[in-house]
C-alpha cells in the first residue's frame, strides 16, 4: 500500500489539455480575404481607374450605374435637343406647315427625349427626323453618335468582363476541409489535396502555400500578420501541378520548415493559420484564376492521412469526391520532425556498431544509413521512435527486420 502510494506521488499527474485559443481568419474557406480599408483619405484613386472600380462593385451597384449610364446620357441630349427646338422658335410654330423646324414632329420634352434615344441606340422609327436647316443640330447628332458609342463600349465591357470573371472558375477549385500531419517515407511533413469539379483543366496550374503568424522581433517590433512561405516543391518543380484528378499536395518538414522543432503538443498550442493558393490558366478563355484556403490550428490533424479517391474502372479513373475530405489514422510519432531526425541519427549509429563482428568474417558489409546490405541481404529501417538523448532509440511498427543470415 505505501509502495503504491510512493509511485502515485512520482506519477505523472494528467495531461493538460491543449490549449486553444480563437484566432480571426485572414483568408477564409471560400478565399475571401477578411479584409476591409479602412480610413481611405485619397479616395479620388479609384476614379484612376475607373474601369476597375466598376468591375470589382457589386452587381447591385453595377446594374444601377449601368442602367444610370444610359439613362442621364439620353436625359442629357434630349434635354439639348429640346434647347433648340424651344431656342429656335420651333415649339411655336407647330401649326405652321411654312416653318422648317430642326427636328420635325418634336413638339416638347417627351418627344425630344424619345429622339434622343432614337439617335444614340440607331433605332430610327422615322417619325422624328432632323432637317439639314439645323447645323447646330447636326454638330449635336455627332456629338451624341460618338458618346453613345463610347458610353455602349465602356459599360459593355464592364458588364462582359464581370460576367467573365475568372473567380467564378475559382468555385470549382475545391481544397479538403482539414490539413494532416503524418510521415511520408520516414519524414514529417504536412499535407492538404485540392481538386478540380470541371472537365475543363486548369492549364499550367502553380500551388503556393504560406504561414501567418505573429511575430516579434530582435529589436522588440512586433508583427502581427507575418508571412512566411512554406516550401511545396518549388526547388523542385512539384509545385508545377497537372491537375486532372485531385492531388495530395506536400510540405516536408526539414531544417528549413517553420514546423521543425514543433511537436504534435506545441503544434496543438501554437497559434497560426496556412493560407494556401492555386493559380492556373483557365483552358476556356485563356484567363488567370486564382483559388485560395486556409487553415487554422484545429484544422491540422496530426496522425491523418487523406482516404484514397482514385479508383480504376474498365477503361478509366474514376474519382469519389464523396471522400475528398475523409481521413483516417496512421501511426505517427509525436515528436518534432527535429526530435525525429536526431532519433534517425541515433539509430543509424547504434546499427553500424551493433552488428556482430562476426558477419565481417563472412565478408558481409555495412553502409550507414536508412538501408544497409548485409551479405547480399537488406537492414531496413521503418519509422523512427523518438527517444531521449542517451536512450537506445525505437522503430514503429515492426522495428528493425534483417534478411535471414546465411549459414
Amino acid at each position: 500500500m505505501a509502495m503504491a502510494q510512493e509511485n502515485a506521488a512520482f506519477s505523472p499527474g494528467p495531461e493538460e489539455p491543449p490549449r486553444r485559443r480563437g484566432r480571426q481568419r485572414y483568408v477564409e474557406k471560400d478565399g475571401r480575404c477578411n479584409v476591409q480599408q479602412g480610413n481611405v483619405r485619397e479616395t479620388y484613386r479609384y476614379l484612376t481607374d475607373l474601369f476597375t472600380t466598376l468591375v470589382d462593385l457589386q452587381w447591385r451597384l453595377s446594374l444601377l450605374f449601368f442602367v444610370l449610364a444610359y439613362a442621364l446620357t439620353w436625359l442629357f441630349f434630349g434635354a439639348i435637343w429640346w434647347l433648340i427646338a424651344y431656342g429656335r422658335g420651333d415649339l411655336e410654330h407647330l401649326e405652321d406647315t411654312a416653318w422648317t423646324p430642326c427636328v420635325n414632329n418634336l413638339n416638347g420634352f417627351v418627344a425630344a427625349f424619345l429622339f434622343s434615344i432614337e439617335t444614340e441606340t440607331t433605332i430610327g422609327y422615322g417619325h422624328r427626323v432632323i432637317t439639314d436647316q439645323c447645323p447646330e443640330g447636326i454638330v449635336l447628332l455627332l456629338l451624341q453618335a460618338i458618346l453613345g458609342s463610347m458610353v455602349n463600349a465602356f459599360m459593355v465591357g464592364c458588364m462582359f468582363v464581370k460576367i467573365s470573371q475568372p473567380n467564378k472558375r475559382a468555385a470549382t477549385l475545391v481544397f479538403s476541409s482539414h490539413a494532416v500531419v503524418s510521415l511520408r517515407d520516414g519524414r514529417l511533413c504536412l499535407m492538404f489535396r485540392v481538386g478540380d469539379l470541371r472537365s475543363s483543366h486548369i492549364v499550367e496550374a502553380s500551388i503556393r502555400a504560406k504561414l501567418i503568424r505573429s511575430r516579434q522581433t530582435l529589436e522588440g517590433e512586433f508583427i502581427p500578420l507575418h508571412q512566411t512561405d512554406l516550401s511545396v516543391g518549388f526547388d523542385t518543380g512539384d509545385d508545377r501541378l497537372f491537375l486532372v484528378s485531385p492531388l495530395v499536395i506536400s510540405h516536408e518538414i526539414d531544417a528549413a520548415s517553420p514546423f521543425w522543432e514543433a511537436s504534435r503538443r506545441a503544434l496543438e498550442r501554437d497559434d497560426f493559420e496556412i493560407v494556401v493558393i492555386l493559380e492556373g490558366m483557365v483552358e476556356a478563355t485563356g484567363m488567370t484564376c486564382q483559388a485560395r484556403s486556409s487553415y487554422l490550428v484545429d484544422e491540422v490533424l496530426w496522425g491523418h492521412r487523406f482516404t484514397s479517391v482514385l479508383t480504376l474502372e474498365d477503361g478509366f479513373y474514376e474519382v469519389d469526391y464523396a471522400s475528398f475530405h475523409e481521413t483516417f489514422e496512421v501511426p505517427t510519432p509525436s515528436c518534432s520532425a527535429r526530435e525525429l531526425a536526431e532519433a534517425a541519427a541515433r539509430l543509424d549509429a547504434h546499427l553500424y556498431w551493433s552488428i556482430p563482428s562476426r558477419l565481417d568474417e563472412k565478408g558481409q558489409t555495412q553502409v550507414p544509413g536508412q538501408l544497409n546490405v548485409v551479405g547480399g541481404e537488406r537492414v531496413r529501417q521503418g519509422p523512427y521512435e523518438c527517444t531521449k538523448a542517451g536512450e537506445p532509440p525505437q522503430n514503429l511498427g515492426s522495428g528493425i527486420q534483417l534478411g535471414q543470415e546465411r549459414s
